[in-house]
């Protein structure tokens, strides 16, 4: 099907994406957006800038975006001399690399636009949306090619109620992650003091900071249940083990993800510690939607037909 070398082509393309992507959270979490002013691509008019903390952390952000866009790009072009020769096979991962170039652009624009010209806090998070969604394109790229690398495997079908359950689930996901990158842009973080309680209260006062750190916590807890359900449903309907291995992953990470959020609010007064604390819990809700992304593409692939 694929070769070792596209394979780890696109192995490097996650891998690259996931580094872009934890890049611009560090830029957040350190306050760096600023650090090159208000120039693209260059920094303070300069192309290698004087160095200070901030434009190191802001500039290797943008440097590490431009590699990772030629990687993309490189990919893209791969899959699509590919599915020139045969498109029935490879029109599953052209969508893939196309997406994920897509969103890359997007991304490189929308940070562009915010060095420029400073964006509002709900703006700024649906960019780390846009990076999620484009690192979610290349995991199922590296999926695929890892499933397909003995050839188009021979899978059960999926009983048609997997695929809205799963629907409902992933949206579900990305209102949360972007309620999460809210948090952070709108530096309400500290709304909500020690855990599993918000500031001692099991509800507390639902105004400013604290609002929406709570509605946050809260909207995970429920996603937790949610995808707890869909793994009990999928085991009790689906007669393949692929899809239940793969949801109970996705329950194990929406347990790390939750606890993570409790070591994160523990280390919030520690701001070398926090910053790191931060980055895992990123890394570990970005491999979470890809892998539910990739249980709802395949529910709906092998959904029975009428």
């Amino acid at each position: 099907m694929v070769s070792g070398r596209f394979r780890a082509f696109a192995i490097a393309a996650c891998i690259g994406m996931l580094l872009v992507l934890l890049a611009g959270a560090l830029v957040t979490n350190t306050d760096s957006g600023r650090g090159c002013g208000d120039d693209w691509p260059l920094c303070h008019g300069k192309f290698i800038p004087a160095y200070t903390l901030e434009s190191l952390i802001e500039y290797s952000h943008r440097v590490v975006s431009a590699l990772e866009g030629f990687l993309v790009l490189g990919v893209a072009v791969a899959m699509f001399r590919k599915f020139r020769r045969d498109r029935s096979v490879y029109r599953e991962p052209m969508y893939y690399a196309g997406f994920a170039l897509l969103f890359t652009i997007v991304q490189a624009l929308m940070g562009a636009a915010a060095v420029m010209w400073p964006q509002s806090p709900p703006i700024m998070a649906l960019h780390f949306g846009i990076s999620i969604i484009a690192f979610a394109a290349t995991l199922l790229l590296v999926i695929w090619t890892f499933r397909t690398r003995n050839g188009i495997p021979q899978e059960s079908s999926v009983p048609r109620s997997v695929m809205p359950f799963t629907l409902a689930a992933a949206v579900y996901c990305y209102v949360v992650i972007y309620l999460g990158a809210f948090i952070r842009h709108t530096e309400s973080a500290h709304g909500c003091a020690g855990w599993p309680l918000c500031n001692g209260e099991i509800v507390p006062e639902l105004t400013g900071a604290t609002g929406i750190a709570f509605v946050h916590r809260v909207a995970a807890l429920i996603l937790g249940l949610m995808l707890l359900g869909l793994y009990l449903h999928i085991r009790k309907v689906s007669s393949g083990e692929g899809l239940t291995e793969s949801s109970w992953w996705v329950v194990l990470l929406v347990l790390a993800q939750i606890f993570s959020g409790a070591i994160l609010t523990a280390t919030i007064d520690d701001p070398n510690t926090f910053i790191f604390t931060s980055l895992v819990h990123n890394l570990i809700i970005v491999g979470l939607f890809g892998l539910l992304l990739d249980i709802l593409i395949r529910s709906w692939r092998l959904r029975p037909r009428k």
